[in-house]
């Protein structure tokens, strides 16, 4: 799940790591915080031959070789979410690849959804800072983007649709849903986003719930952290999410290297939450020890959602990269 928050520690230590998938969701949840996404409200943002062309008033991209916490001051997931910026586009240390990746409003796994990305685009880091007149919005930001990425990177691009392998949500009984996940129907039940502290230009705790087992009021559209039952697991929550928002956020997870896509046949939104041994390629982060014991990611979908993964081949939208350079001097 690609994390919405703005920095990639907090004061007071957090680890926060910024990925295409859900490995962000994992580190977030095992760091104890809350991140309040909205992966995909729309679909990805092609650029428009027929709309005026937008751009930034003035732009400085400088190569960032060091070691320092990443920082964003609008989050750079695909969803609609972000602080008051006013006219400025600031991050440090970020790669190319998730700078594309936000221009373009691209979710799922991006090694799918960006062929022909070189390599040096997710390993060189660079710190952007770019200001545009007024008070754009967070698409109006990504137009810009786009405009800066042709100028300076001299990126282009095309758009195809190709069949590839994917991971389909099915249902594990036919009509029958698990018992944590819920059909959402009344959006009293959610509280404002704002009301949560999501990471970064915010201070104080991050907010925690003591439920053991029922779902306690949480933004609608969004993930939230939660305390998990067990020592070692990780849990998460959400009010009023697609089955396809689920899938979107999972996709990079563990072994989950495929654009999610839905096939239950489920139409609306629903409640969740989730409780899982989170498994990791190398060490387990510091303070955290996983519990042996717990479901696996995929064993807990099918025993408290009720849904499995297949593999699948689907059609998918991917943004063909022609061509790009290391950018020009500011």
């Amino acid at each position: 799940m690609r994390n919405e928050a703005g920095r990639a520690s907090n004061s007071r230590g957090k680890f926060i790591l910024l990925t295409a998938g859900a490995a962000a969701l994992v580190v977030s949840l095992v760091a104890g915080v809350v991140i309040v996404p909205r992966l995909r409200a729309q679909a990805p943002l092609w650029p428009s031959s027929g709309s005026p062309k937008l751009t930034f008033e003035v732009a400085s991209i400088k190569p960032n070789n060091s070691s320092d916490p990443r920082h964003w001051n609008i989050a750079l997931g695909a969803g609609d979410f972000m602080r008051p910026v006013g006219g400025l586009f600031s991050v440090s240390n970020i790669p190319l690849r998730d700078i594309i990746a936000f221009a373009f409003k691209l979710s799922d796994n991006i090694n799918y959804l960006m062929p022909g990305i070189p390599g040096w685009a997710a390993s060189e880091k660079f710190d952007i800072e770019a200001k545009a007149e007024g008070t754009p919005t967070k698409d109006q930001f990504r137009a810009m983007m786009q405009a800066l990425l042709a100028d300076r990177f001299k990126l282009t691009i095309h758009k195809e649709t190709r069949d590839l392998p994917v991971f389909a949500f099915v249902l594990v009984k036919e009509g029958k849903i698990g018992p944590q996940l819920t059909q959402h129907t009344d959006d009293s039940t959610c509280v404002p986003a704002a009301q949560f502290q999501a990471i970064g230009n915010q201070s104080g705790a991050a907010p925690t719930f003591d439920l053991k087992a029922t779902l306690p009021l949480l933004p609608c559209g969004a993930f939230s952290t939660l305390q998990a039952t067990v020592p070692g697991r990780v849990r998460f929550g959400a009010r009023g999410i697609t089955l396809l928002f689920l899938g979107t956020g999972l996709t990079g997870a563990e072994n989950l290297d495929r654009p999610i896509i839905d096939r239950t046949g489920l139409n609306g939104t629903f409640d969740l939450w989730l409780e899982f041994t989170p498994q990791f390629d190398g060490p387990a982060p510091a303070n955290f020890q996983p519990d042996p014991t717990g479901p696996s990611l995929q064993e807990a979908l099918q025993e408290q959602l009720g849904l499995k993964l297949e593999s699948q081949k689907a059609p998918v939208d991917v943004m063909v990269v022609d061509h790009l350079e290391r950018p020009t001097a500011n």
